[in-house]
């Protein structure tokens, strides 16, 4: 009672049988429907006692249909694997094979070979029958094989998508089989494909009725069509209900941009993340453009270790310019960047560690290498840490950012590309207001120089919100805090924030400054805002963790309910891009600007915070201090 089990675990265990076995396996299956005709047509007479001469009249055609079998490969193909396609070779195979068994049919009648003489008749009903039991043998595998997944490993699984994309990936599971989902339907947000069946299962509408369909199918997974991300990121309801039903969700791991007319064949999935699920658009950025304008050229990055940098780094690597001069003062993180440029070993790349402040040893720098782009994302960011160092903020964000900026005019540098952030707008906190002063002093600097004639360098800022694995991202933190069992701490039950992959924020980056002309500020559309406490509780779900509180620890020094990026169109331009708009804002006098920084900076080292937070709100009047002890310094009423 065990040799069937212990067969049917060796057989399925295995990558697949021999090629050998399957032709053998044919070749039988020829032969025996070769005896049966012939019994059946003379009912058993003749059978027994021309046994001999009937076989090895069968074996004979049996060894003509290996031309057939040679010529459609029919026992290339994995039986348990097998599709609409290897029956299609099957059929092909047996019409060459019936052919030419009508022609030796002809030449056994001709020559009065010592065979049994089958009728064309009896030759059709052969091959007939051949054909079916080949057909049948393939399906009963691959019918068995699915039912044993089904059994004991898969998933139930829906596929979100009804079109192109859902249906590809429906027929890759079916064709080629899968050891992990087993498909039980498809869903769609389209109310009219109620009714409809796709591939032999049932469509379901994404309705009130979804969490019962998911609890009656058992389902297990989700597969979301290439072509519908954008949609399944932007309905909330719809991953709330998967997530409070336990189901596993997966989404094409390529971050290419999928097209109807792609094939969706070999679409490699991953089980999502709770970045995954944040609402955002595809971005489209004109690469050709900024390739052309970087290839060859000299580039400078400042900053390049840090999370925007590094990926920065990597996109600028791809357009082969002539020279890399990479700027950090962190050793460590250098240190892998320079192991990463390992990977271009074609380009020249300089990784140095120095500090942007250390103004001598910079100008060395700017006059060894001459970069004809400076792309500058070095900066001190952490909100908290920055209002209770505020003279580390002015020192190394605007100090740093004049000396860049200054020794890029005197060096003829072509394009000055500053990252500042969204926390500029409004400050409520030091770090923000200190990113407002260097866009000032970069925008009233390229108009100075153009009022002069003889200003080379065009400086270009960009500004835009969170960017989704950043360094100092609630993510990561949320992460650690899950994995110790909770509690998971929120800073307030409403805060909200913006959201961005960094390699989509890099590319808005560069094709800002690939257009950029000088003197604009360039704000990123960052689509839907997200509300942090929502993100927990989506990563406590994602995690499958039970238990897991959440915690509201109250607003930070400096920190905002929610952040302003000035996208709308009462206070913006378009651009070039529908994801780039270009801020309105009011024009500084250069010479004032500098003699007010100047003060900035000598107060800065003297490391009175008040003094310095102080003149930094003369500097910027809309800088109004938020949950800090710096509000004592705003005007009141």
């Amino acid at each position: 009672m065990k040799l069937f089990p212990r067969l049917f675990h060796w057989y399925f265990s295995k990558g697949a049988l021999p090629y050998w076995c399957i032709l053998l396996l044919d070749f039988f299956l020829s032969i025996f429907a070769g005896i049966f005709v012939f019994w059946f047509y003379y009912h058993g007479a003749y059978t027994l006692g021309n046994l001999f001469r009937l076989c090895e009249t069968v074996s004979i055609y049996g060894l003509i249909n290996f031309i057939g079998f040679r010529l459609f490969h029919t026992y290339y193909g994995v039986v348990r694997y097998s599709s609409f396609v290897d029956l299609y070779r099957v059929g092909w195979a047996m019409i060459v094979n019936f052919i030419l068994a009508i022609v030796f049919h002809y030449i056994v009648v001709w020559a009065d070979l010592p065979l049994v003489p089958f009728t064309g008749k009896h030759l059709f009903f052969i091959y007939l029958l051949t054909t079916l039991m080949m057909w049948g043998c393939r399906v009963l595998v691959k019918s068995v094989f699915d039912a044993s997944l089904i059994n004991f490993k898969t998933q139930a699984t829906l596929i979100y998508g009804i079109r192109e994309g859902g249906i590809g990936i429906g027929k890759s599971l079916r064709s080629q089989g899968s050891d992990q989902f087993h498909l039980v339907g498809f869903l769609t947000d389209d109310p009219k494909f109620r009714k409809v069946r796709l591939l032999g299962m049932r469509v379901y509408p994404v309705d009130s009725n979804l969490p019962s369909v998911l609890m009656n199918k058992n389902v297990k997974a989700i597969l979301v069509s290439p072509l519908q991300m954008e949609s399944f990121r932007n309905n909330s309801d719809l991953q709330n209900v998967l997530l409070e039903a336990g189901v596993h969700i997966y989404m094409s791991s390529d971050v290419r941009e999928w097209r109807p007319k792609d094939d969706f064949s070999n679409v490699h999935l991953k089980e999502i993340s709770v970045e995954d699920l944040l609402p955002r658009q595809q971005i489209q950025v004109n690469m050709v453009e900024i390739g052309k304008m970087l290839f060859g050229k000299k580039v400078m990055i400042t900053g390049d270790a840090g999370s925007i940098g590094s990926e920065m780094v990597d996109q600028i690597a791809k357009f082969k310019p002539s020279n890399l001069i990479l700027i950090d003062q962190a050793e460590t993180p250098q240190h892998d960047i320079r192991l990463k440029m390992r990977d271009y070993p074609e380009l020249k790349v300089e990784t140095i560690v120095v500090s942007i402040t250390q103004a001598d040893r910079m100008e060395h720098i700017f006059k060894t290498y001459r970069p004809d782009y400076v792309f500058h994302a070095a900066a001190y960011k952490h909100v908290p840490m920055m209002e209770d160092n505020p003279s580390e903020a002015i020192l190394n964000n605007v100090l740093g950012t004049k000396i860049i900026a200054d020794l890029s005019v005197k060096y003829g540098v072509k394009k000055f590309v500053m990252i500042s952030t969204d926390k500029a707008v409004n400050p409520t906190n030091v770090m923000g207001c200190s990113k407002r002063i260097c866009e000032i002093y970069c925008q009233s600097l390229n108009n100075y120089e153009r009022q002069k004639g003889t200003g080379e360098t065009q400086f270009v800022t960009t500004r835009f919100g969170n960017v989704l694995g950043s360094n100092g991202s609630v993510i990561p933190l949320f992460k650690k805090q899950i994995e110790a069992g909770g509690p998971v701490t929120v800073t307030h039950p409403d805060i909200i924030r913006f959201f961005m992959l960094i390699p989509e924020a890099c590319k808005l980056v560069l094709e800002a400054g690939t257009h950029g002309k000088g003197g604009e500020i360039f704000v990123f559309d960052m689509g839907k805002p997200v509300k942090i406490a929502d993100l927990a509780r989506r990563m406590i779900l994602l995690s499958g963790a039970k238990n897991i509180e959440i915690k509201y620890s109250g607003l930070r020094e400096g920190e905002k309910l929610y952040e302003e990026v000035l996208s709308n169109a009462e206070n913006t331009l378009p651009s070039f891009n529908e994801k780039i708009r270009i801020a309105k804002t009011r024009e500084y006098d250069f010479m004032e600007v500098s003699k007010q920084i100047d003060e900035l900076i000598a107060i800065a080292h003297t490391f009175d915070q008040m003094a310095i937070v102080k003149k930094m709100k003369e500097i910027v009047p809309e800088y109004v201090s938020n949950n800090s002890i710096y509000s004592v310094l705003d005007k009141k009423g």
